[in-house]
C-alpha cells in the first residue's frame, strides 16, 4: 500500500511539473507577443490592443497557477500534499484529478457553499 501511495505521489509531482513547464512556455510566448511593435494602422492597432489585454489576463492567470503549482510541489516535499490546508482532511482523488494543485477539500474550496 505504501509503494502505491509513493507512485501516485510521484505521478502527481510529474503531472504538476509538466503543467508548470507548459505554463512557463505559454507565458514566454505571451511576453514575446506583447513585445511586438504596435501596428501603425489605427483599426489594426485597436484590435491588437484588445488582444493584448486578453493576453495580459491569460498571463496573470498563468502566473497565479504557477504559484499554486509551486505551493503544491512544496506540499509534496513537506508530506502534506493531498490534505486540505484548512481542515487537514484528505482531498478526494477525483478533486485532485481535476485540480492537482488545489490545497482545499471540496468543502473548503473558495466559493463552496459550506
Amino acid at each position: 500500500m505504501g509503494d502505491k501511495d509513493v507512485t501516485t505521489l510521484e505521478e502527481r509531482r510529474a503531472q504538476l511539473e509538466r503543467r508548470r513547464k507548459y505554463l512557463l512556455l505559454r507565458l514566454e510566448n505571451i511576453e514575446e507577443e506583447l513585445d511586438q511593435p504596435a501596428n501603425p494602422d489605427w483599426d489594426e492597432n485597436a484590435a491588437e490592443s484588445e488582444q493584448d489585454e486578453v493576453l495580459e489576463d491569460l498571463g496573470v492567470h498563468g502566473q497565479d497557477e504557477i504559484k499554486a503549482i509551486d505551493a503544491a510541489l512544496k506540499r509534496i516535499e513537506d508530506g502534506t500534499y493531498g490534505y486540505c490546508v484548512i481542515s487537514g482532511e484528505k482531498i478526494s482523488e477525483e478533486r485532485l484529478d481535476l485540480l492537482p494543485h488545489t490545497p482545499f477539500c471540496k468543502k473548503h474550496a473558495p466559493g463552496a457553499a459550506g
